[in-house]
């Protein structure tokens, strides 16, 4: 199964602030806000939504198909990536801007405040999908993640185009897209990809009910922190899956990725969408369990072992001939 991966590719550089964010506000005067928080560590990760699944999906075997834009700062980033099974050859690189940066603090209640910058990522919007389809023989889905919002309605309008199957994933650009562009990414989506207030926000933006959005969407998939996530498919039950147990807590960023990244790996592996957001739950713990989006490792035994501690020795011998990651 051929899947592309569109969106940001960046560098994250997180830090922590010892306290809570909401000591140091005043409600009345958040119009005239004005603060700094003195943190003690600063920490520099790889990043982007669409880097971001592309390696948890790499690291579970998979071959995912990387497309976004990146600066001439990219190369180290790139060669990482396809050391661990990312295809990056539909990688534009900008000759004259910086990879994007996500720069972002997290207090003691894991709540964030976080900056992005486009740069190279504004232009991804010039990047066409037919000739990444013809390099790899064809695509079977196309995921549209948070990046240039040009790009994203160029691409799902090039999806709708070629007939390819897409999953709108907008995340963090449902803040700043109107509803009409909310509506033209998600609008014949195969999925469609939120959090609990992602979904809530889409459904204000677009005037759309949660019925209306289900007429247009084949499949929603709502995550729900530590409440697990919803799988809403036109004309089935909905699924409630529960989240599997992390070890420890040391930070959320990227958290959702991971999930897509295990969703997506279940569904290229001809899985259903209840084994499939299994998958997604089990690799986001990792993601939680470390600081970075890219800094876990994954050993087959003892993610087979989580696996079935959290969802039953059945699901983790469903999973198991085709995970692919190293065996300790």
């Amino acid at each position: 199964m051929h899947v592309a991966l569109t969106g940001s590719i960046a560098t994250d550089h997180l830090m922590t602030y010892k306290g809570r964010f909401a000591d140091s506000l005043v409600v009345d005067q958040l119009d005239k806000i004005a603060l700094s928080f003195l943190v003690e560590d600063l920490e520099i990760h790889r990043g982007g939504v669409a880097a971001n699944i592309a390696f948890g999906m790499a690291n579970l075997g998979e071959r995912p198909i990387l497309v976004g834009a990146a600066g001439e700062d990219f190369t180290e980033y790139r060669s990482w990536l396809e050391r661990h099974g990312v295809d990056c050859d539909s990688v534009r690189i900008s000759e004259t801007r910086h990879t994007a940066r996500f720069v972002c603090t997290t207090d003691d209640q894991m709540a964030q405040i976080a900056t992005f910058y486009a740069g190279a990522m504004s232009e991804a919007r010039e990047i066409e999908l037919g000739p990444v389809a013809t390099r790899v023989g064809g695509l079977d889905l196309v995921v549209i993640s948070s990046n240039d919002p040009e790009a994203m309605l160029r691409h799902t309008e090039e999806c709708r185009t070629r007939s390819i199957p897409f999953a709108a994933d907008p995340s963090q650009q449902l803040a700043f897209m109107d509803g009409e562009s909310i509506r033209e990414l998600i609008d014949g989506a195969t999925y469609l990809f939120t959090n609990e207030y992602e979904a809530a926000l889409t459904e204000q933006k677009t005037g759309w009910s949660r019925d209306e959005i289900a007429k247009r969407v084949q499949t929603r998939v709502i995550t729900k922190g530590k409440n697990g996530a919803l799988i809403a498919t036109r004309g089935e039950e909905p699924l409630e899956i529960s989240v599997a147990n992390e070890v420890r807590k040391a930070d959320p960023t990227g958290v959702g990725d991971a999930f897509r990244a295990g969703f997506l790996s279940g569904l290229a592996w001809g899985l259903g969408h209840e084994r499939s957001a299994q998958t997604g739950s089990m690799l986001a713990t990792y993601v939680v369990e470390t600081v970075g989006t890219q800094e876990y490792e994954l050993g087959r035994r003892r993610f087979l072992e989580r696996f079935a501690r959290a969802y039953g020795a059945p699901a983790s011998e469903e999973i198991e001939p085709h995970l692919t990651c190293p065996r300790p």
